[in-house]
């Protein structure tokens, strides 16, 4: 699969400085999120990645990628490089059973996260992942089990979604603030449309994917505030479908409260 010449270059910047520092520690490296699903938007996508070691790192090793992640982020600012770094057995198992490993989250590396260890990561890897370095993603052996992903998707909506639309709906706070901007509204939107498409689907799909799922699964009056996100996420220049970013921020927190009334409600199921 060709990616995008600035995620060829992050890639590659990584693992040079990586094979330079910590020779052979790392043995595989995974694109996953939107480069993986076909979704990579320059202005807006991080590159997310799940990295391969034939053993959990050492604390010697541990401070060489965060210095290998440091010197990456200075010569590729951007896009952000965030995701996981795990061994070959960590993914054959369920990731419940993982544990907290290795990871960066807006570029911040972290010895000890569970940020990204869950059935999402494993399946997009499984199904969609690109290799950089390492096997072909379908001559891995990556648990991937389809009421694992329902399980972790429900749980998602449940319980970060709800809260984070709890957090959001108080206008004068850093969260609420930030649903004035365009960004943080497309970013929830899509994604708390993408858990609903797996629910119904079994699958994962990118936040367009996503979008264009919501256009038919919902009613009418939900098509303005999605085709706003997704206009947010295809361009930077397009003009606002909303008079106003008050408007916009509202319309944004009812369609997320809608989302999340409907997934959770009984009977939504895998068709």
């Amino acid at each position: 699969m060709a990616v995008h010449p600035r995620v060829q270059t992050l890639a590659q910047t990584f693992l040079a400085h990586a094979d330079q520092e910590a020779p052979g520690l790392v043995e595989g490296l995974y694109l996953t999120g939107s480069v993986a699903l076909g979704d990579f938007r320059p202005h807006t996508s991080d590159v997310d990645f799940v990295i391969v070691t034939g053993r959990a790192p050492r604390a010697r090793e541990l401070e060489l990628l965060r210095g290998v992640h440091t010197r990456t982020r200075a010569d590729v600012p951007k896009p952000q490089f965030n995701g996981i770094h795990v061994t070959w057995d960590d993914l054959t198992g369920n990731p419940a059973s993982c544990g907290p490993v290795p990871s960066v989250t807006n570029g911040r590396f972290r010895s000890r996260a569970s940020a990204d260890v869950n059935p999402a990561t494993w399946h997009v890897l499984a199904e969609h992942g690109v290799a950089v370095r390492g096997p072909h993603p379908l001559e891995l052996d990556v648990w991937d089990e389809l009421e694992g992903l329902r399980a972790w998707s429900l749980g998602s909506l449940d319980e970060q979604w709800r809260r984070w639309r709890e957090r959001a709906g108080r206008l004068v706070t850093p969260r609420g603030l930030a649903v004035l901007g365009s960004l943080a509204p497309s970013w929830s939107v899509l994604s708390v449309s993408r858990l609903h498409f797996t629910l119904k689907t079994g699958e994962i799909t990118s936040k367009s994917g996503a979008g264009a799922y919501a256009l038919h699964a919902f009613p009418e009056r939900w098509q303005r505030i999605v085709n706003e996100c997704l206009r947010v996420r295809r361009s930077a220049n397009a003009s606002s479908l909303y008079e106003s970013a008050l408007a916009r921020r509202r319309a944004a927190l009812d369609y997320i409260e809608m989302v999340l009334d409907d997934a959770l409600r009984p009977g939504l199921s895998v068709a």
